[in-house]
């Protein structure tokens, strides 16, 4: 780190104050337009906490992404460790996540029908990086690109999402390449529906939770880590339920979505579900 020069040329613990133009902070950080995205659009002092809450979500779905299209990337090309690299600093990121509903969390009804019509039909399911989230833990589905039509990057960028393989397609490919028994017909699935669970599948993590310091012990510290991602998109998705009914109790969500009946069934299924359903059988 570079220091100030006195009169003396000596070196000095005073930081450089004096910049031509904008700080190297804030060409980096971009703090200034960060901290001037705030438009509200009510009088309520709490629509702040608000919408800084989901833009800070917003900032962290777009980390994940970036790791998990990391990890998928290495998986395909064999490099387990930066796959798992990747994997784990997606836990610390997804934990940070999750603590983003405590801000939101104590919402009474009153307190957040105060702004809610600030949202108009804006809903959190129209939000396009969570939804590249949710592609690649292979949750597909064509229609969450229909709300994206009108913004031709998104929709583009979404649809390239759709087909290509999630972070479990691509741990499965590398199982077979090392000689796993994964099924042709789950190797070739078409990569823009939904994952559904395999009994085959399930029977070879089986076999490498009953041998977890096996030839495949690498493989097994694999599953590990995307049952720990399981786990926090689990309590991502408990936690968006039980702010949403405390804030709104079983009325229609934002955007004519169905608000709390859509997270209870959203909140009961499980991602890499092998991965689960397997240890019942070691």
């Amino acid at each position: 780190m570079s220091h100030a020069l006195d009169a003396s040329g000596a070196g000095s613990d005073t930081p450089n104050l004096d910049f031509a133009g904008t700080t190297p902070y804030e060409d980096y950080v971009q703090a200034d337009v960060l901290t001037h995205l705030q438009h509200l659009r009510s009088d309520d002092p709490g629509e702040m906490v608000f919408l800084v809450t989901t833009q800070v979500m917003e900032l962290w779905f777009t980390v994940i992404v970036h790791e998990w299209e990391t990890a998928a990337r290495a998986l395909r090309e064999d490099e387990v460790p930066v796959a798992m690299d990747a994997l784990k600093r997606s836990l610390r990121e997804l934990e940070a996540l999750n603590a983003s509903w405590r801000p939101l969390a104590q919402l009474t009804p009153a307190q957040f029908n105060s702004y809610r019509a600030a949202l108009g039909e804006g809903s959190g399911f129209q939000s396009a990086m969570y939804r590249r989230m949710e592609f690649l833990l292979g949750e597909k589905s064509a229609s969450m690109l229909v709300p994206h039509r009108g913004a031709p990057r998104v929709h583009a960028e979404l649809e390239k999402a759709l087909h290509e393989p999630s972070v479990y397609d691509e741990t499965l490919r590398l199982l077979a390449r090392r000689g796993l028994p994964v099924p042709k017909a789950v190797l070739d699935r078409d990569l823009a529906l939904r994952y559904e669970p395999s009994a085959e599948v399930e029977a070879v993590w089986t076999a490498l939770y009953a041998d977890p310091s096996g030839p495949h012990a690498d493989l097994h510290r694999l599953g590990e880590l995307l049952t720990d991602v399981a786990e926090l998109v689990w309590r991502w998705r408990n936690d968006h339920l039980v702010a949403t009914r405390r804030a709104m109790g079983a009325k229609t969500g934002t955007g004519g979505s169905a608000g709390v009946t859509w997270l209870e069934k959203r909140a009961t299924k499980n991602v890499f579900p092998e991965l689960w359903t397997a240890r019942s059988h070691v």
